[in-house]
Parts: C-alpha cells; sequence; structure tokens
C-alpha cells in the first residue's frame, strides 16, 4: 500500500481531528481535541515520512494526554530534549537520558512495540534495548 506524503499542510488538521477521536475511543481517553497551539505545531512539522508518521504521533499523544486536550506537551517534538533538561538545571547526563528515552519512546511508537524492529531501527541489539527500557522505566 503507497500512502503519500504529509506534504499537503491544509489536510493535516482533517487527518488530526479524525485520528484523534478515533485513537480517544480506542484507548478508551475522554479527549475533545487539539489546543490550538499544538495544531500549529502538527501543522508545521516538515514529517520525513507519510500519514503513518502522523497517526503514530497523535496515538503516543493521545496516550499520555494527561487532560481534555491534546497539549505541546504531548507532543514529541514540543521541545529538545537538551532544553528541557537544562531548564530543570540538570546535568548532562540528565540531557543524555532524556534524549534517549525520547529515540527509545519513538523507535518503539514507530515499530508499534516490536522490540526487534525498534532496536534494529536504533541500531542496537535487543538485549541493549531491553536494558535501556529497564534503566529508563519504559514498558
Amino acid at each position: 500500500m503507497h500512502l503519500p506524503p504529509a506534504r499537503r499542510r491544509k489536510d493535516i488538521p482533517l487527518l488530526v481531528d479524525f485520528h484523534v477521536k478515533r485513537l480517544a475511543v480506542a484507548n478508551r481517553k475522554a479527549i475533545e481535541g487539539v489546543t490550538r497551539e499544538a495544531m500549529d505545531r502538527l501543522i508545521k512539522y516538515d514529517y520525513p515520512g507519510n500519514i503513518r508518521e502522523l497517526v503514530n504521533i497523535i496515538e503516543r499523544a493521545v496516550v499520555i494526554s494527561r487532560g481534555p486536550s491534546i497539549t505541546v506537551d504531548d507532543l514529541p517534538f514540543a521541545k529538545p530534549a537538551a532544553s528541557r533538561a537544562g531548564e530543570r538545571g540538570g546535568t548532562l547526563h540528565d540531557a543524555l537520558d532524556a534524549l534517549e528515552c525520547e529515540m527509545v519512546r519513538a523507535a518503539l511508537d514507530e515499530a508499534g512495540g516490536n522490540q526487534s524492529r525498534a532496536a534494529l531501527s536504533l541500531g542496537i541489539g535487543e538485549r541493549t534495548l531491553r536494558y535501556r527500557m529497564k534503566k529508563l522505566r519504559l514498558k
């Protein structure tokens, strides 16, 4: 199946709304929509993949969202990991852990939870991935 690249910016709000509603029901979450700021980020994001990447981003946001709307903080590209660690007054170690956590989550999301494919995309072995998941307290 061929999926077109997500280059038509005007289609993104429609796709986001559709998938938020669908995934909120599937995940039993009471999410009504996306904040304006989050939608702006989703529209401006240059999807290196295709629509599948947009769906993965929305699914992740639905799962981690704690409110009635998806906010910028629920998006994986809200702020670089190093900036978040620096804002907390963290160390280089904190920044590296945050970046590692973000990359592992993104790889697992993209691989649909398949650890073998996630490890392959990260360029590490499955055992290393499982160790890092345990260290970062990811499931």
